[in-house]
């Protein structure tokens, strides 16, 4: 595998993680992680369930911790840090929970998301503008919409909160397809303008929408590369996808 650090203009990416070893208690979730992501690039994280991709971003986030190894954000060393030090640097989180505050308005919602220096008024617009549905029902409470319009909701907050790169967990598990496509092309869209890891279990999505993958297995890398040409029948794919 090559060095992490290795971009491919010789620059050093966005985020690096080296050797990273992750518990959850005496259980070894991660077992020497070593990734890489490009600014401007969507590296999807893909495998089975409890392979350990959910547990990469919560590496990151330092919601839990390695034990070792090195995470890297703009080439300095945030391993260790506060999980709200690590997101002060730019670095955002859509959970598969897709948390959000309830009784909340969807304006609300995103009103609470924009700091302080930015322009609410444009960013609400440009939220709008890839998501309608939430202009459409902006004045409902966040608890009230469809799955599909808090993913929508998840994302926008997300996208507003001046980040770098953001984390984005299972963002079609349980969306009916019509209500995907439309997550898919807001995430293609706002890419444009933020790097992403996606975390997907839908294999066709992710290797339509990331421009690089990495599969674990057990916890570690087993493959990697750019995803043009990648199907689910590739042999070095298949054995570690199938049941």
């Amino acid at each position: 595998m090559s060095d992490p650090s290795d971009s491919a203009d010789g620059s050093r990416p966005l985020l690096e993680l080296e050797g990273v070893h992750t518990y959850y208690g005496e259980s070894h979730v991660l077992q020497g992680v070593d990734l890489s992501v490009d600014e401007g690039e969507i590296v999807a994280l893909i495998g089975r369930n409890g392979v350990g991709k959910t547990t990469t971003l919560r590496s990151i986030l330092q919601l839990t911790p390695p034990r070792e190894g090195t995470v890297r954000f703009r080439g300095e060393d945030v391993t260790g840090e506060s999980t709200h030090d690590v997101t002060g640097r730019g670095i955002g989180w859509v959970p598969e929970e897709r948390r959000m505050f309830g009784y909340l308005t969807v304006e609300e919602n995103v009103r609470v998301s924009v700091g302080p220096d930015r322009d609410y008024e444009a960013l609400r617009e440009y939220v709008f503008d890839l998501f309608p549905d939430l202009e459409q029902f902006r004045e409902k409470e966040a608890r009230n919409l469809s799955g599909g319009q808090q993913q929508m909701l998840a994302i926008a907050r997300a996208l507003v909160g001046d980040n770098d790169l953001l984390l984005v967990d299972e963002p079609s598990e349980g969306l009916a397809p019509m209500i995907v496509d439309q997550v898919v092309e807001a995430l293609r869209e706002a890419s444009a303008d933020t790097t992403m890891i996606l975390v997907e279990q839908n294999f066709p999505l992710a290797m339509d929408l990331a421009d690089r993958f990495y599969l674990l297995d057990h916890g570690t890398v087993v493959e990697s590369g750019e995803t043009e040409g990648v199907t689910a029948e590739d042999e070095r794919i298949r054995r570690y996808l199938s049941a």
